[in-house]
């Protein structure tokens, strides 16, 4: 199974630049270590030619959230929400897939 962990900077829930900066990174190191670490074990997950693509971002309190946008077995959807509150982190609430908003 092919993961991918996509760190995602909202431009209206950014604060000041310098701590914008830090933020964008510790979120950018976080996904990476979710992918390496915390879900290494779904690279050899069944079914092998599968994605998993998984959102990660802030709230509006800074806490890190998390969402899985495509269509994956439950057992990936379970060992995903396992890790990721074993990690503190929150489910990703929203009544639409991309919410995002670009400028």
């Amino acid at each position: 199974m092919t993961v991918t962990v996509l760190p995602i900077i909202e431009p209206e829930a950014i604060p000041a630049a310098p701590l914008a900066k830090v933020m964008n990174e510790r979120l950018r190191r976080l996904a990476t270590e979710l992918k390496e670490i915390h879900l290494k074990e779904l690279e050899t997950a069944e079914p092998m030619f599968e994605d998993l693509v998984i959102y990660m971002g802030y709230n509006n309190k800074y806490s890190i959230r998390w969402k899985i946008v495509n269509d994956v077995p439950l057992k990936i959807e379970t060992i995903v929400a396992d890790q990721c509150a074993l990690l503190g982190y929150i489910k990703w609430k929203s009544s639409t897939l991309n919410s995002f908003h670009g400028k």
